[in-house]
Protein backbone atom coordinates (compact mmCIF):
# COMPACT_ATOMS: atom_id res chain seq x y z
CA UNK A 1 0.00 0.00 0.00
CA UNK A 2 1.89 3.12 -1.36
CA UNK A 3 0.91 6.31 0.45
CA UNK A 4 2.59 9.87 -0.12
CA UNK A 5 3.92 11.29 2.80
CA UNK A 6 3.84 15.22 1.60
CA UNK A 7 0.13 14.61 0.93
CA UNK A 8 -2.92 13.85 2.96
CA UNK A 9 -5.67 14.89 0.99
CA UNK A 10 -8.82 15.62 3.11
CA UNK A 11 -12.27 16.90 2.05
CA UNK A 12 -14.17 19.00 4.73
CA UNK A 13 -17.90 16.99 4.70
CA UNK A 14 -20.31 19.67 6.63
CA UNK A 15 -23.33 17.67 7.67
CA UNK A 16 -25.56 20.53 8.92
CA UNK A 17 -28.74 18.78 9.93
CA UNK A 18 -27.18 15.26 11.18
CA UNK A 19 -27.06 15.44 14.80
CA UNK A 20 -25.66 13.16 17.76
CA UNK A 21 -29.14 11.28 18.24
CA UNK A 22 -28.74 10.25 14.60
CA UNK A 23 -25.19 9.12 14.21
CA UNK A 24 -24.72 5.37 13.20
CA UNK A 25 -22.22 5.28 16.23
CA UNK A 26 -23.66 6.96 18.40
CA UNK A 27 -24.24 4.16 21.21
CA UNK A 28 -20.27 2.67 20.93
CA UNK A 29 -18.27 5.72 20.28
CA UNK A 30 -16.82 8.15 23.16
CA UNK A 31 -19.99 10.14 23.39
CA UNK A 32 -21.93 6.42 24.21
CA UNK A 33 -22.65 7.66 27.95
CA UNK A 34 -22.89 11.29 27.72
CA UNK A 35 -26.03 13.20 28.98
CA UNK A 36 -28.29 15.51 27.23
CA UNK A 37 -25.96 18.65 27.73
CA UNK A 38 -22.29 17.11 27.27
CA UNK A 39 -24.32 15.73 23.87
CA UNK A 40 -24.99 19.51 23.09
CA UNK A 41 -21.43 20.89 23.97
CA UNK A 42 -20.21 18.14 21.47
CA UNK A 43 -22.55 19.32 18.55
CA UNK A 44 -21.13 22.55 18.55
CA UNK A 45 -17.51 21.46 18.72
CA UNK A 46 -17.89 18.58 16.20
CA UNK A 47 -16.84 18.77 12.19
CA UNK A 48 -16.38 15.88 9.96
CA UNK A 49 -13.93 15.43 7.72
CA UNK A 50 -13.76 12.79 4.61
CA UNK A 51 -10.28 11.29 3.47
CA UNK A 52 -10.27 9.09 0.21
CA UNK A 53 -8.67 5.50 0.05
CA UNK A 54 -4.75 5.87 0.78
CA UNK A 55 -4.71 9.22 2.39
CA UNK A 56 -3.29 9.76 5.51
CA UNK A 57 -5.09 11.06 8.86
CA UNK A 58 -1.95 11.73 10.59
CA UNK A 59 1.48 10.58 10.45
CA UNK A 60 3.39 9.24 12.95
CA UNK A 61 4.88 11.44 15.37
CA UNK A 62 3.12 14.31 13.83
CA UNK A 63 2.15 17.08 15.89
CA UNK A 64 -1.61 16.24 16.67
CA UNK A 65 -4.22 19.11 16.39
CA UNK A 66 -7.65 17.13 15.90
CA UNK A 67 -9.07 13.76 17.73
CA UNK A 68 -12.49 12.11 16.63
CA UNK A 69 -14.32 8.81 16.16
CA UNK A 70 -14.50 7.15 12.79
CA UNK A 71 -17.99 7.47 11.35
CA UNK A 72 -17.70 5.24 8.43
CA UNK A 73 -15.13 3.44 6.75
CA UNK A 74 -12.03 1.64 7.95
CA UNK A 75 -8.57 3.14 8.49
CA UNK A 76 -5.16 0.81 8.84
CA UNK A 77 -2.13 1.17 11.41
CA UNK A 78 0.93 0.79 10.76
CA UNK A 79 4.60 1.79 11.10
CA UNK A 80 7.40 2.12 8.98
CA UNK A 81 10.88 0.74 9.85
CA UNK A 82 14.28 1.75 9.70
CA UNK A 83 14.67 -0.56 6.36
CA UNK A 84 11.44 1.16 4.87
CA UNK A 85 9.31 -1.63 5.38
CA UNK A 86 5.93 -0.48 6.00
CA UNK A 87 4.42 -3.56 9.03
CA UNK A 88 -0.06 -3.04 9.09
CA UNK A 89 -0.34 -3.40 12.98
CA UNK A 90 -4.27 -2.40 13.45
CA UNK A 91 -7.68 -2.00 12.21
CA UNK A 92 -9.57 1.10 12.86
CA UNK A 93 -13.49 0.39 11.90
CA UNK A 94 -16.75 2.84 12.72
CA UNK A 95 -16.87 4.02 16.74
CA UNK A 96 -12.78 3.74 17.10
CA UNK A 97 -11.18 6.68 18.48
CA UNK A 98 -8.28 8.70 16.28
CA UNK A 99 -5.65 9.88 18.66
CA UNK A 100 -5.35 10.01 22.84
CA UNK A 101 -6.21 13.88 24.56
CA UNK A 102 -3.29 14.77 26.48
CA UNK A 103 -0.60 13.61 23.94
CA UNK A 104 1.78 15.69 21.06
CA UNK A 105 1.33 13.04 18.45
CA UNK A 106 0.10 9.26 17.89
CA UNK A 107 2.67 6.19 17.54
CA UNK A 108 1.65 4.75 13.85
CA UNK A 109 0.45 6.22 10.91
CA UNK A 110 -2.94 6.04 10.38
CA UNK A 111 -3.85 6.04 6.74
CA UNK A 112 -7.21 5.38 4.76
CA UNK A 113 -8.07 1.76 3.60
CA UNK A 114 -11.26 2.68 2.07
CA UNK A 115 -13.18 6.02 2.42
CA UNK A 116 -13.38 6.96 5.95
CA UNK A 117 -15.91 9.65 7.56
CA UNK A 118 -14.46 11.59 10.88
CA UNK A 119 -15.94 13.21 13.41
CA UNK A 120 -13.55 15.34 14.47
CA UNK A 121 -12.93 17.51 17.82
CA UNK A 122 -10.13 19.84 18.15
CA UNK A 123 -7.59 18.66 20.32
CA UNK A 124 -7.66 21.82 23.31
CA UNK A 125 -12.05 22.02 23.12
CA UNK A 126 -12.31 18.64 23.38
CA UNK A 127 -9.25 18.03 26.62
CA UNK A 128 -11.25 21.06 27.99
CA UNK A 129 -14.69 19.35 28.08
CA UNK A 130 -12.55 15.72 28.90
CA UNK A 131 -11.81 17.69 32.55
CA UNK A 132 -15.42 18.73 33.23
CA UNK A 133 -17.17 15.18 31.67
CA UNK A 134 -16.67 12.44 33.90
CA UNK A 135 -18.89 10.27 31.46
CA UNK A 136 -16.85 10.88 28.29
CA UNK A 137 -13.42 10.39 30.65
CA UNK A 138 -14.90 7.02 32.03
CA UNK A 139 -15.80 5.96 28.49
CA UNK A 140 -12.13 6.52 26.97
CA UNK A 141 -11.42 4.49 29.29
CA UNK A 142 -13.11 1.65 28.59
CA UNK A 143 -12.36 1.95 25.08
CA UNK A 144 -8.29 1.71 25.87
CA UNK A 145 -8.80 -1.12 28.01
CA UNK A 146 -10.90 -3.04 25.17
CA UNK A 147 -7.92 -2.22 22.88
CA UNK A 148 -5.52 -2.90 25.59
CA UNK A 149 -7.06 -6.34 25.73
CA UNK A 150 -7.39 -6.75 21.61
CA UNK A 151 -3.76 -5.89 21.44
CA UNK A 152 -2.94 -8.75 23.90
CA UNK A 153 -5.44 -11.33 21.99
CA UNK A 154 -3.17 -10.47 18.43
CA UNK A 155 -0.48 -11.17 20.66
CA UNK A 156 -1.60 -14.89 20.50
CA UNK A 157 -2.94 -15.05 17.53
CA UNK A 158 0.32 -13.94 15.73
CA UNK A 159 2.21 -16.33 17.87
CA UNK A 160 0.55 -19.60 18.81
CA UNK A 161 -2.60 -19.76 16.11
CA UNK A 162 -2.17 -21.71 12.75
CA UNK A 163 -2.68 -20.30 9.55
CA UNK A 164 -6.16 -21.20 9.34
CA UNK A 165 -7.34 -19.91 12.89
CA UNK A 166 -5.65 -16.82 11.76
CA UNK A 167 -7.88 -16.06 9.02
CA UNK A 168 -11.14 -17.22 10.88
CA UNK A 169 -10.19 -14.76 13.56
CA UNK A 170 -9.42 -11.94 11.52
CA UNK A 171 -13.07 -12.22 10.10
CA UNK A 172 -14.32 -12.98 13.54
CA UNK A 173 -12.89 -9.90 14.68
CA UNK A 174 -15.30 -8.00 11.68
CA UNK A 175 -18.18 -9.65 12.35
CA UNK A 176 -18.61 -8.50 15.77
CA UNK A 177 -18.25 -4.60 14.73
CA UNK A 178 -21.54 -5.77 12.45
CA UNK A 179 -23.26 -7.82 14.79
CA UNK A 180 -25.90 -6.91 17.69
CA UNK A 181 -25.95 -9.28 20.50
CA UNK A 182 -24.17 -12.48 21.33
CA UNK A 183 -21.52 -13.24 18.13
CA UNK A 184 -22.70 -16.78 17.48
CA UNK A 185 -26.95 -15.72 17.65
CA UNK A 186 -27.52 -14.68 14.10
CA UNK A 187 -29.99 -17.26 11.57
CA UNK A 188 -29.29 -16.82 8.40
CA UNK A 189 -25.42 -15.31 9.12
CA UNK A 190 -24.02 -12.06 7.81
CA UNK A 191 -22.55 -10.39 5.34
CA UNK A 192 -18.78 -8.47 6.37
CA UNK A 193 -16.90 -6.11 3.64
CA UNK A 194 -12.68 -7.04 4.26
CA UNK A 195 -11.16 -3.98 3.22
CA UNK A 196 -7.96 -5.33 2.57
CA UNK A 197 -6.45 -6.98 -0.33
CA UNK A 198 -5.04 -10.72 0.39
CA UNK A 199 -1.33 -9.39 0.50
CA UNK A 200 -2.74 -6.58 3.03
CA UNK A 201 -4.00 -9.04 4.88
CA UNK A 202 -1.68 -11.38 4.79
CA UNK A 203 0.65 -8.66 5.93
CA UNK A 204 -1.69 -7.93 8.69
CA UNK A 205 -1.96 -11.79 9.95
CA UNK A 206 2.08 -12.35 9.09
CA UNK A 207 1.45 -14.97 6.07
CA UNK A 208 2.58 -14.96 2.55
CA UNK A 209 -0.37 -13.95 0.11
CA UNK A 210 -0.10 -17.60 -1.14
CA UNK A 211 -1.20 -19.05 2.09
CA UNK A 212 -3.84 -16.48 2.84
CA UNK A 213 -5.54 -17.25 -0.47
CA UNK A 214 -5.00 -21.36 0.44
CA UNK A 215 -6.97 -20.58 3.67
CA UNK A 216 -9.51 -18.34 2.45
CA UNK A 217 -10.34 -20.64 -0.71
CA UNK A 218 -10.34 -23.83 2.11
CA UNK A 219 -12.66 -21.65 4.59
CA UNK A 220 -14.87 -21.55 1.43
CA UNK A 221 -14.27 -24.94 0.00
CA UNK A 222 -15.76 -26.27 3.63
CA UNK A 223 -18.62 -24.07 3.94
CA UNK A 224 -17.67 -22.01 6.43
CA UNK A 225 -17.69 -19.02 4.23
CA UNK A 226 -19.04 -17.58 1.30
CA UNK A 227 -17.09 -15.35 -1.36
CA UNK A 228 -19.56 -12.93 -2.96
CA UNK A 229 -16.73 -10.82 -4.49
CA UNK A 230 -12.93 -10.06 -3.53
CA UNK A 231 -14.48 -8.17 -0.61
CA UNK A 232 -17.90 -9.21 0.59
CA UNK A 233 -17.79 -12.42 2.42
CA UNK A 234 -21.35 -13.79 3.17
CA UNK A 235 -20.79 -16.08 7.24
CA UNK A 236 -23.45 -18.20 7.25
CA UNK A 237 -23.10 -20.02 10.39
CA UNK A 238 -20.92 -17.35 12.51
CA UNK A 239 -20.45 -20.12 15.35
CA UNK A 240 -18.82 -22.16 12.82
CA UNK A 241 -16.83 -19.52 11.76
CA UNK A 242 -15.85 -19.25 15.65
CA UNK A 243 -14.99 -22.71 16.13
CA UNK A 244 -12.10 -22.31 13.66
CA UNK A 245 -10.51 -19.34 15.79
CA UNK A 246 -8.72 -22.04 18.18
CA UNK A 247 -10.56 -19.73 20.94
Amino acid sequence: MAHNRAHKAQTDAPMAKETCADCPIRHRAVCARCETDELALLEQMKSYKTYSPGTAIVWAEEPLVSLGSIVEGVASLSRTMEDGRRQLVGLLLPSDFIGRPHQESVAYDVVAVTEVRICEFRKPEFEALLAKSPAIGARLLDMTMSELDAAREWMLLLGRKTAREKVASLLIMLARRVCTGPIAVHPGGIIIELPLTREEVGDFLGLTLETTSRQMSALKRDGIIELQDMHRVHIPDLSALLAETGD
